[in-house]
């Protein structure tokens, strides 16, 4: 029965050339090319033992960067994410904060008490909601496109968005000066 062994992880091609070079520059002996050198260290069989865990080292520490890697490559959503414990420096904290919206439109109805649109905002970075009145501001766009609009989430024209927009903008910013 034949029987293969399997050469060691360490055992690349490159690296078993540089054991046979240095065999060859060393004859056996002291790998630095004293003459009768005394140092232990420096004789061709604990040298390369040496070398071979250190070879060994490197591998595992490969092996675990390859590792840790690839579970970031799999857990990791594509998306941005900024550190939720901890504080920020000064220049970090002006970048994150003017990355960030003003406000974030949470939803959209009609007030039982006037019967007159108005909509939910969230002020960023806090818990702060609005209710923004509409006012007349929908009046251009027929009965059915609002109901839609607030029933099922159905966009708005461009145009009435643009309004909706600048109203929410106007009393966000009024908001935050009082």
């Amino acid at each position: 029965m034949n029987k293969t062994e399997s050469l060691p992880k360490w055992a690349t091609l490159d690296r078993k050339t540089a054991l046979i070079q240095l065999f060859l520059s060393s004859a056996g002996f002291c790998v630095y090319g004293h003459k009768k050198c005394l140092i232990p260290e420096h004789h061709y069989h604990l040298y390369i033992e040496f070398l071979i865990s250190d070879w060994k080292q490197l591998d595992r520490e490969q092996s675990r960067a390859d590792w840790e890697a690839e579970r970031k490559a799999l857990h990791n959503l594509g998306e941005q994410s900024y550190p939720v414990l901890g504080r920020f420096n000064a220049i970090s904290k002006d970048i994150y904060a003017s990355n960030q919206p003003l406000y974030y439109l949470d939803g959209q109805a009609v007030s039982g008490l006037t019967l007159k649109p108005f909509v939910k905002v969230r002020l960023a970075s806090t818990y702060v909601r609005l209710f923004v009145d509409l006012g007349e501001a929908l009046r251009q766009v027929s009965k059915n496109r609002r109901r839609k609009a607030i029933r099922y989430g159905k966009p708005f024209p461009r145009e009435a968005e643009v309004i909706i927009r600048r109203k929410v903008f106007e009393a966000v910013k009024d908001y935050i000066a009082h």
